[in-house]
């Protein structure tokens, strides 16, 4: 399973640990000086959503390590690929990279007429963070279970909403998935990122929506929205009173976002190991995970390789998820 696949890896963070510092020192004495500028994050979301609170956290600490300011800079539209076009065509030299996710390098290229190939275009640094979907409604909707929702839509035909993080997104596939095994009707809504949808939600422009958690977390807290179920292989720490889909009777339904930070393809590999080992080091300093947990963000750190390797695999089940959900691939 995607998920289990999530949890043994985040198992080795504290491995990695060990040898991180060390490929830091050589690393660096290898890229010759390398940062002596400012680093540019691409985010390819709107700004506020979880994308963007993930980005600027690892920015922070990763800037402090490196020694040098780290920017985020969001540029969405277009599932996620007008900011990954902009990384493809930046010039090699690890001053510019994408906080990628799989509407980024994979989804988009399939469904999209895009200008990069979301593998060949990219060197990964490594994996950053995975974040569970989760269904959530807005409570002048009355509906109080997911049982409820899908039979209300089966009764009202096309008058139920959902909104994502835009075509392509993880929250989207989630979606899609939602209704081919349900028969739930629902019609999708995309935004340029969760943040937006979220407001959305909030203000009952649309009735229902796939989100990454962060995005919709305070207001699910604060009762704006009901969240019906998790799209995950357990409870959130952040929201432990919101059961699973599992858990309602409803399986095959995890569905999540992985995040990746990536430079253009041709980045030096010393100044490849430099990020990995500055990211290496954030990811694993128990103040930072503890502070991605309380958002839902579970720490997820693979290097390179490691990276290439799984979202190649998971290529293969996104295209898999793509054709059984009738959305056309190029």
């Amino acid at each position: 399973m995607f998920n289990n696949q999530i949890v043994a890896k985040a198992a080795n963070l504290c491995s990695v640990a060990l040898v991180s510092a060390g490929i830091l020192m050589s690393s660096s004495a290898l890229a010759a000086g390398y940062p002596e500028k400012a680093i540019t994050f691409i985010n390819p979301y709107s700004a506020g959503g979880p994308s963007d609170v993930l980005a600027r956290i690892v920015a922070k600490e990763m800037s402090t390590i490196l020694g040098q300011p780290i920017i985020v800079q969001n540029k969405p539209g277009a599932g996620a690929s007008i900011g990954a076009a902009y990384v493809a065509r930046s010039e090699a030299d690890g001053y510019t990279l994408l906080f990628g996710t799989a509407a980024a390098h994979v989804v988009s290229p399939m469904i999209e007429k895009v200008t990069y190939d979301g593998l060949k275009d990219f060197s990964f640094v490594g994996m950053v963070g995975n974040i569970p979907n989760v269904l959530t409604v807005h409570p002048d909707t009355k509906i109080t279970s997911v049982k409820q929702l899908i039979q209300y839509s089966k009764d009202h035909p096309d008058k139920l909403n959902y909104a994502s993080a835009g075509n392509g997104s993880s929250p989207h596939l989630t979606g899609e998935n939602f209704k081919l095994k349900t028969g739930a009707s629902l019609t999708h809504i995309p935004y340029k990122g969760a943040a937006p949808a979220t407001t959305d939600m909030v203000g009952g422009a649309v009735q229902a929506g796939f989100i990454n958690l962060p995005g919709v977390l305070s207001f699910i807290k604060t009762g704006k929205l009901t969240a019906l179920a998790i799209a995950a292989s357990k409870r959130s720490p952040a929201l432990p009173n919101v059961p699973t889909f599992a858990e309602l009777g409803y399986s095959g339904f995890e569905g999540s976002s992985w995040y990746s930070l990536a430079a253009p393809a041709g980045t030096p590999a010393a100044v490849v190991d430099t990020l990995y080992a500055a990211l290496a080091k954030v990811m694993n300093d128990p103040k930072v995970q503890e502070q991605l947990e309380a958002q839902g963000v579970e720490p997820f750190l693979m290097n390179a390789s490691d990276s290439l390797a799984f979202v190649e695999k998971d290529k293969a089940r996104i295209k898999q998820l793509l054709q059984a959900s009738n959305i056309q691939i190029n």
